[in-house]
């Protein structure tokens, strides 16, 4: 089983359709593709000498040769690393090193800081610049046929230990998500199209594999990202289109004069996910967008599976808990279990809280290179969350918090720890806490409480640029609060839910 037939299987049975799209012209048609992925495979493997299970990191915005490079990758059997491209440079090395990734594409805007790393991360033989040269013009090789256990993706997200971990997907893992979404969340078919607004590397690329098994094409915007005014416009120029969007995402689209103005004739199905949508958010998005949208629930270790809430329990506004349902994140999929425990991981009844696990053919094989973790994620075949939910008499499942404080900003993970170890890295500062703070834009921002040293007065600016200087942008908070002390327990554990209510102004 390799996850790379599905595209050779649409280059001999559809070639004409097309497969892949920039803006509102088509690039290639599924035949084209096909044989791209054959020669590029080809490439990588008699020109660079990688070979089966050797991992390549992906670390580029979107363009159509992210598309390429992934498809051709998985054809010559390698293991794909995407990574985040908004991430900081030092987060890109402890990546790539930590994978073991031979060979690494990125796009310009991140060569410059991506090519100096070869030169101190040992497995790294080359980093390649996407568009120096085509690749698709060598010797096509056949498809290198792999296990259903075989890996993938190495996707890498943040732990609350401060440290990436690395969610081995198979092969069998991605078949099945797909599968599942074409069960519970939507249908797709030749002349429908995936319209990449999000991120590829992680969010919106795990929708490559569904379209890909339903042979549609697959759109980047010129912009490479996310931009209203394209997208109302290529929801005129193409048809049947889906786009994930993070829940502020939704929001901003909802509120763009070109959507609300529009009849948006190309848009089918909108999927958010990724953090809380407010109800008045998802009223509004319902008012101009109609019910075309539909709700899924997973993380990295079970992409797109443990729960989803379709465009008909949208759209079914007579039920008599029909606002309950829109809380919701919606019914178990077909090829997962789901189920909430107690700290004994003992099945709790319906309505009481607990911590959401769930078991099934996507999720993950793994933590790469890291058992530990692994042994604490994955308890008998069930993955442990760390969401705190209930389900209800007719199994929907309702999330109430995030026991690992998990801050989802316009659709990005951010881990307080992971912000904190960097903070009290200043010699300035002695104690810190980041919580997560609602945000009428982003859904939430981080926010940080720093006690500083005895007589010393810290000014925020100098912390912000500290946090610049170690981590990514989008995770340093975005306001800091200067307290003489933060609140504990008996026991020296930070009550953040205190902190929580401060900035609430409930104490």
């Amino acid at each position: 089983m390799n996850i790379a037939s599905l595209f050779v299987r649409n280059g001999k049975t559809l070639a004409e359709q097309p497969a892949l799209a920039e803006g509102a012209r088509i690039l290639l048609n599924h035949g084209q593709l096909a044989e791209r992925a054959a020669r590029i495979a080809g490439h990588l493997v008699n020109t660079l000498g990688l070979k089966p299970s050797d991992r390549v990191a992906l670390i580029m915005r979107n363009c159509p040769a992210y598309l390429e490079l992934l498809v051709a990758g998985w054809y010559a059997g390698l293991t794909m690393v995407p990574v985040n491209a908004k991430l900081h440079q030092r987060e890109f090395a402890y990546i790539l090193d930590h994978s073991g990734a031979r060979l690494c594409f990125a796009t310009s805007d991140r060569i410059d800081e991506v090519a100096p790393l070869a030169d101190d991360i040992p497995s790294l033989g080359q980093v390649v610049e996407v568009g120096a040269a085509d690749l698709g013009t060598a010797d096509p090789v056949f498809m290198v046929e792999t296990q259903p256990s075989a890996v993938a993706w190495l996707f890498y997200t943040s732990g609350t230990t401060g440290r990436p971990k690395g969610a081995m997907l198979t092969h069998k893992n991605l078949l099945s998500m797909a599968l599942s979404y074409f069960i519970d969340v939507d249908s797709i078919a030749p002349g429908d199209a995936v319209l990449h607004a999000a991120p590829m590397s992680h969010g919106s690329g795990c929708y490559i594999i569904p379209h890909a098994a339903a042979a549609a094409c697959q759109i980047i915007p010129e912009s490479g990202g996310f931009d209203p005014a394209e997208m109302a416009e290529l929801f005129q120029a193409h048809q049947g289109i889906t786009v994930f969007a993070a829940p502020t995402m939704v929001k901003r689209m909802a509120e763009h004069r070109a959507m609300v103005n529009a009849t948006n004739p190309g848009l089918k199905t909108i999927v958010y996910g990724g953090g809380p949508m407010y109800q008045a958010d998802l009223a509004k998005a319902h008012q101009v967008f109609g019910y075309r949208l539909a709700q899924i629930y997973g993380q990295g270790e079970s992409p797109m599976c443990i729960t989803a809430l379709d465009k008909r329990a949208h759209a079914d506004v007579d039920h008599p808990r029909y606002l309950e349902r829109l809380r919701s994140v919606g019914k178990v999929q077909t090829v997962m279990q789901m189920r909430v425990v107690d700290e004994a991981d003992t099945p709790l009844a319906a309505g009481e809280l607990g911590e959401v696990v769930a078991k099934g053919d996507t999720v993950m094989a793994g933590y790469w290179r890291d058992e530990a973790a692994t042994r604490a994620a994955l308890k008998d075949g069930w993955l442990h969350t760390g969401d705190i939910g209930s389900v209800d008499e007719d199994g929907f499942l309702t999330l109430h918090d995030r026991s690992k404080d998990l801050i989802i900003s316009g659709g990005a993970n951010i881990y307080p720890r992971e912000v904190e170890e960097v903070l009290l890295k200043h010699s300035d500062v002695v104690e810190v806490s980041v919580i997560g703070q609602e945000d009428d834009e982003w859904g939430e921002v981080p926010v940080a409480f720093v006690v500083a040293q005895q007589g010393v007065a810290v000014n925020p600016e100098t912390l912000d640029r500290f946090c610049l200087d170690h981590i990514a942008r989008f995770k340093r908070p975005k306001r800091y609060h200067l307290v003489e002390a933060l609140p504990k327990n008996n026991y020296g554990k930070i009550l953040k839910t205190v902190l929580r209510q401060r900035l609430r102004g409930d104490c």
